[in-house]
């Protein structure tokens, strides 16, 4: 009888001796992983109940490989991200959990509002976290080779999580890219800022909201969170406007990335010499802060002065779509205020 994987790959036009080779090298791809997660001192029980679970998913590879091509911009994209929907559920979730939601905010210095967004643009709430054994996603990404150095990190990550209790292996879940529970937070983000809020001994981001608040705003704290700042904000720029003002495209990392933000960085002072208004019209704010010129698109697009904030929100996921599509949801939740 024709098993998953087989009935899988030969869907996908796989020979069956390609898929019994793929299956082989996938085997003793395991098998060296398994000699190495020994090496590094981790339980043979851990190591046979976890790789038990690490079966190669061609889905995974698929869906590594084919990524939407689909032209994007602003103008389309948010209407989808952040339709009227997501905003009032946020609006409403914000007040159902105000108690808990402020007092992290408080504690950690991250406005609450954007915990919320990050909340929902991640995982719809805590409603929609992925149901691919997490497992088996990195070590077939790994195995993959285009990533190997990356997703093999992520494996002992996500022993890691294991070993220390954090979740049972039957309910280690996530997407297929490996990312985990109501904050989507890859194994090592798990392991840089997940926070035990409610102090039961396990860090919880896929049960637990008051854990997964506070690891949202654990992470945004230690990216450099300002919550005297907002995000930014959306500008208008003069006729003839320089495009050399604008912060440089096509970086390939994120020091590269604050390389470019330091050399657009100006005050607001600078900015309103410059041209540049407010959407009314009206003068930029009087008040001592610096941001960058963010150019999502292109220069007939949306312009946004991007403050210090923002690049903490580049660092959870450095897209100025998903960036500006959680300040955007951020404001549409605080304003009116709730």
């Amino acid at each position: 009888m024709m098993t998953k994987l087989a009935a899988i790959l030969c869907s996908a036009c796989i020979s069956t001796s390609a898929l019994a080779k793929t299956q082989a090298q996938f085997d003793e791809y395991v098998a060296g992983l398994k000699q190495e997660a020994a090496q590094k001192g981790y339980d043979s029980q851990l190591i046979e109940d976890a790789f038990a679970t690490a079966h190669f998913k061609e889905k995974v590879i698929s869906a590594d490989k084919n990524q939407p091509e689909v032209k994007e911009t602003l103008e389309t994209y948010l209407p989808k991200r952040v339709p009227q929907w997501k905003i009032d559920r946020a609006r409403k979730l914000y007040a159902e959990n105000k108690e808990i939601l402020e007092q992290v905010a408080a504690e950690f210095g991250v406005q609450a509002r954007f915990i919320v967004a990050l909340w929902g643009l991640e995982s719809n709430f805590g409603k929609i976290q992925g149901g691919h054994n997490v497992i088996a996603s990195v070590v077939t990404l790994a195995f993959d080779g285009r990533r190997e150095t990356m997703y093999k990190n992520q494996l002992w990550a996500a022993l890691d999580i294991l070993k220390e209790g954090h979740i049972t292996l039957d309910k280690f879940k996530g997407s297929w890219a490996g990312a985990m529970g109501q904050t989507q937070f890859m194994p090592t983000s798990f392991n840089a800022y997940a926070v035990d809020y409610d102090k039961d001994g396990r860090k919880d981001i896929w049960t637990t909201q008051a854990d997964a608040f506070a690891s949202i705003a654990n992470y945004l704290k230690q990216a450099g969170w300002n919550d005297e700042l907002t995000w930014g904000r959306q500008v208008q720029l003069p006729d003839g406007f320089d495009q050399s003002y604008v912060l440089q495209r096509g970086t390939k990392t994120r020091t590269q990335w604050l390389e470019y933000w330091a050399k657009s960085e100006r005050s607001l002072a600078d900015w309103q010499a410059l041209g540049l208004r407010k959407m009314d019209g009206t003068d930029l704010p009087n008040v001592d802060v610096t941001a960058a010129l963010v150019m999502p698109d292109d220069m007939g697009g949306r312009m946004y002065l991007a403050y210090d904030n923002y690049k903490a929100l580049m660092h959870w996921n450095r897209s100025y779509y998903f960036a500006t599509s959680v300040g955007y949801l951020s404001d549409r939740i605080g304003y009116p205020a709730i």
